[in-house]
């Protein structure tokens, strides 16, 4: 495993920035090697652990975002739930409520949208990202978060 990808799996104790450095300083054969293997769980869950962290509060509006992330090893895809109720952000990996939006993509594509390396409209145009749902809404989300500038 290179460099790059243990830092990427080591995130947690990484800052914002120096993660969103990583993420894109790697190149996507590693990181698809990264989100196709056995410790994909955890990079993920401490992306939604930091969106958490991360989230800015939008005028007090309340929405459900699911997120669909394809290339499971073996297929498949992890899904997550985003609530933002006023002031709060909450993730879950266990879905239950009914999405305002849902996003669905690869697991390279959302690293590096999650990172501020890839840009969501160009990723919607190239349909490497897929929106159902309120599509207006879907413009603002990451708006919603503090994204490191890489």
């Amino acid at each position: 495993m290179s460099d790059q990808v243990q830092q990427v799996v080591d995130a947690s104790g990484v800052d914002a920035e120096e993660f969103a450095r990583n993420i894109g300083q790697t190149p996507d054969r590693e990181l698809r090697a990264a989100m196709e293997g056995p410790l994909r769980e955890q990079i993920v869950a401490e992306v939604f652990r930091r969106m958490e962290l991360h989230y800015r509060p939008q005028n007090g509006e309340d929405a459900v975002i699911h997120w669909r992330i394809g290339g499971r090893p073996g297929g498949g895809e992890d899904h997550w739930e985003v609530v933002i109720s006023g002031e709060q952000c909450t993730t879950s990996s266990e879905p239950r409520s009914e999405p305002r939006v849902t996003l669905k993509l690869e697991g390279v594509h959302f690293l590096k949208l999650v990172t501020g390396n890839a840009n969501g409209p160009r990723l919607f145009m190239t349909r490497k990202l897929k929106i159902d749902g309120d599509l207006m809404f879907s413009t603002r989300i990451q708006s919603m978060f503090s994204i490191p500038s890489v």
